[in-house]
């Protein structure tokens, strides 16, 4: 099945100052400035618009021109901003188109080099940057902003791409539709919470499905695809060592996988939560274990136990990452036996398999305690991993950040991977006072800089990284360090 992709386009908005000369503030060099830059951004391929429509110069200079500038972008279904400043920049119209747009905006100017013999510049970018970002504050605009450097200096590439990954997980954040199956647990007071304020705060929204309206669907699904449902689930079968329940089930698995996709797309959802106990095998035959993980590796999290905002942290850590690993949501569940600093990371059998150990087979299983098929059972790779959980409390929301790596430890059954850290003191009373609970999405990627950035255009949603720690990431967000 095709996995499901996610993608930002950016509004290319480079701008000079509205007065020019021969040498000072030369219109000539800002267009090639504007060129370069451009260049390296078509390398890239990034999906971009510039402003060529606006004038000869495909610059901002004007305040006249940011409505015609805003109309553009908004037209062409901009998602961010990148503001060069290709000599000393129009402070006034970048201030007013940035405030219009209301986006994540990037600001940036050439490092000048040498000037020439009569001691003349012929850009004076940062002196301009001083400015517009001056304004910017004024006006309550958040703004990232990469370090001057050099086109070709390794730094700006760095923090171009973590601004391009937030500007991502903005936009996800902002345009959420979570699909919610059913009812939370009963015991699980933990996973509560509160659908008007996750409205009216984020514009998040809960987009529910009975578990009666599931089993039409999914007797529609068996019904009218089965050569699909066939198909998958042979696939399935091929790509298993060993299989430890009769192989018919198999059916019940695809048929509830394609079922949920259908359904996602339907309602265009960005993921989902769902029951998972007993009322779930009552209505699909099944443990729903191994279709959630299915479904994770296909780019649309359903998220286990009704877990709404593991749910929300998955969309998250997804968007973040680019959709280059599969996300993955855990129980924070014991400490390692021998290793202070790791712990594991664990669940019934909902990690998706994409993200196993390749010196270890595939298996599915039954589930272990309600002794129903079908859950996944295997290790996950080591490497980075970021852990990632958006919760709250009496109104306050925060997003939990940081990053360990996959190490040894003993077998378990279901999914797992054993994480260590550099001191897990710091997470388990993260944790502990939180206002976080014992699930939280991981991913194989560098994230936790991208969801730092992420925060400062999120009102209301604090950044709590863990490792690295805020002074850290605010060092590499200054370039002065690789993450």
């Amino acid at each position: 099945m095709e996995k499901i992709k996610m993608s930002i386009k950016v509004g290319f908005m480079p701008t000079r100052r509205n007065m020019y000369g021969e040498k000072a503030f030369n219109p000539q060099t800002a267009r090639e400035t504007k060129e370069k830059v451009e260049d390296w951004l078509k390398r890239k391929n990034i999906d971009y618009v510039n402003l060529d429509f606006l004038n000869e110069d495909g610059l901002l200079y004007h305040p006249k021109d940011v409505d015609a500038v805003y109309k553009y972008f908004v037209e062409n279904e901009v998602d961010a901003v990148f503001c060069p400043h290709c000599n000393f920049g129009a402070e006034d119209a970048v201030a007013k188109a940035a405030r219009k747009l209301a986006k994540p905006i990037l600001l940036w100017g050439p490092r000048e080099e040498m000037p020439d013999a009569e001691g003349y510049r012929y850009r004076d970018s940062q002196c301009g940057l001083f400015a517009t970002t001056k304004v910017l504050q004024r006006m309550g605009i958040p703004f990232s902003y990469i370090l001057n450097t050099a086109l070709d200096d390794p730094i700006f590439e760095k923090l171009f791409d973590n601004f391009y990954a937030a500007a991502r997980v903005v936009k996800y954040f902002f345009n959420m539709r979570i699909g919610q199956i059913s009812l939370r647990p009963d015991a699980f007071w933990s996973v509560k919470c509160n659908e008007g304020e996750l409205l009216e705060r984020y514009g998040i929204d809960l987009v529910p499905l009975t578990l009666p309206e599931l089993k039409t669907r999914y007797e529609y699904t068996l019904d009218m695809k089965m050569d699909q449902v066939q198909e998958y689930a042979e696939d399935i079968f091929r790509e298993m060592k060993a299989i430890h329940f009769p192989k018919e089930k198999l059916v019940n698995v695809a048929g509830l996988v394609i079922t949920l996709m259908d359904w996602g797309r339907e309602q265009n959802l960005t993921a989902a939560a769902t029951q998972c106990w007993g009322p779930m095998f009552d209505t699909v035959g099944i443990s729903p274990c191994f279709a959630l993980s299915e479904l994770n590796g296909l780019g649309f999290p359903v998220i286990c136990e009704a877990d709404i905002h593991g749910a929300v942290s998955a969309v998250i850590a997804q968007a973040a990452a680019g959709g280059s690993s599969p996300v993955f949501l855990a129980d924070v569940t014991a400490r390692h036996p021998q290793n202070d600093n790791a712990e594991l990371f664990w669940h019934c059998g909902v990690f998706p398999k994409e993200l196993a150990r390749e010196d270890r087979p595939l298996e599915l299983n039954i589930h272990y305690n309600r002794k129903a098929p079908v859950v996944g059972s295997w290790e996950l790779k080591g490497g980075d991993i970021s852990i990632v959980r958006f919760d709250g409390v009496q109104g306050k929301y925060s997003l939990l950040m940081g990053q360990g790596k996959g190490t040894e430890g003993p077998y378990n059954h279901g999914t797992y991977v054993w994480i260590e850290f550099k001191d897990w003191s710091k997470w388990e009373h993260r944790f502990i006072y939180g206002p976080y609970i014992h699930h939280c999405v991981g991913v194989h990627e560098r994230i936790t800089a991208v969801l730092y950035e992420a925060c400062r255009y999120i009102p209301g949603l604090e950044a709590d990284p863990v490792e690295p720690e805020k002074e850290r990431l605010e060092t590499f967000l200054r370039g002065g360090i690789k993450e």
